[in-house]
């Protein structure tokens, strides 16, 4: 049953394939297959333009030394030649990357260059000999290492950011927040902070996490090299505590008492922030001096220190009645 079907299938086919309407599609598709190729072979034989993109790497690099230059990198080889061999550069396989002996560029100043003659020379090795290299970019590298010495540094943002309308930015956090960097002695002992790359960010009100890289200094390395920051906004509302008043620079043996004792302080903070704020975070004085230079029934008050967070603070009411008392 099975085979008398198959044959029946088989007849189909046949018949459907070789009828007269579809013997002149088949001729039609053989000569527009055959063009075609025709057309491939001769575009192939014409000298054509490509960009390569070729990975350079350091080899045989001693346990001790570190490379703080970005010598893992790829360069942009443009060359010329007929279109058989640019299809086996591009789909065949037939560059490697270029592999340098980290050993032949040592010398004592710890810094070489990988010049554009040898990497020409290194793709050459790999190249037909129809082929013309016409530019190379970046034309050289620089090899700058250290032998290891480091240290942690902390991890800074490096840009502007803006929040929304009666937002601020509460907190910034980094992951990790110090990153170790490898150098010279000099340029070591003159870091102090890892800066990421400039960020700007304007109008926004939700927390915002990315993954951001460290900014490059010539000669200089830091592990990890990316750091992922989170930039966390808050609501602006605007408070009240009451806050005692102290007096500052009375002489020995006297003694200032404010009526009102505590005032009121009002100020603008975070809505989140607000439950960590308490009123022994402000302080808030009457200074002799000012009293002594500006005699008066009323001493002035003001607010010489306030917590982190908040912003806008000024007393509720900016005088208040005094007696001064010998002790």
């Amino acid at each position: 049953m099975e085979k008398s079907e198959g044959r029946s299938i088989y007849r189909i086919v046949r018949d459907f394939l070789f009828s007269a309407a579809n013997k002149e599609f088949l001729i039609f598709l053989f000569f527009l297959i055959a063009s075609g190729a025709f057309w491939l072979l001769l575009a192939l034989n014409e000298d054509t333009d490509q960009e390569l993109l070729v990975p350079i790497r350091l080899t045989n690099i001693p346990k001790n030394v570190v490379v703080t230059t970005n010598t893992e990198d790829t360069i942009h080889v443009n060359v010329r030649d007929k279109g058989f061999f640019i299809m086996a550069y591009v789909y065949g396989g037939k560059l490697s990357p270029i592999e340098i002996d980290f050993t032949k560029y040592t010398n004592e100043k710890k810094k070489s260059t990988i010049s554009a003659a040898d990497i020409q020379r290194s793709l050459r090795q790999m190249m037909y000999s129809s082929t013309k290299i016409t530019s190379i970019k970046p034309d050289h590298f620089d090899i700058v290492y250290t032998f290891g010495r480091s240290k942690k540094v902390p991890v800074k943002m490096s840009g502007r950011v803006d929040p929304g309308e009666s937002h601020y930015l509460a907190s910034v956090k980094f992951w990790p927040d110090s990153v170790e960097v490898y150098a010279d002695d000099e340029k070591l002992d003159s870091i102090k902070e890892a800066f990421t790359e400039s960020i700007y960010l304007q109008n926004f009100t939700d927390t915002v996490i990315r993954d951001t890289p460290l900014k490059r200094i010539y000669g200089v390395k830091y592990i990890p090299n990316t750091v992922k920051i989170g930039l966390y906004p808050d609501i602006m509302t605007e408070q009240r505590l009451e806050v005692p008043i102290m007096a500052v620079n009375m002489p020995e043996g006297k003694v200032l008492r404010t009526f009102p004792q505590r005032v009121k302080v009002v100020f603008v903070t975070g809505a989140s922030m607000f439950r960590s704020i308490s009123p022994e975070s402000f302080k808030v004085v009457a200074d002799y001096n000012d009293i002594k230079a500006n005699p008066s029934d009323k001493c002035t008050i003001r607010i010489i220190a306030v917590p982190h967070g908040v912003k806008n603070a000024r007393p509720e009411i900016e005088s208040v009645d005094y007696l001064i008392e010998e002790q």
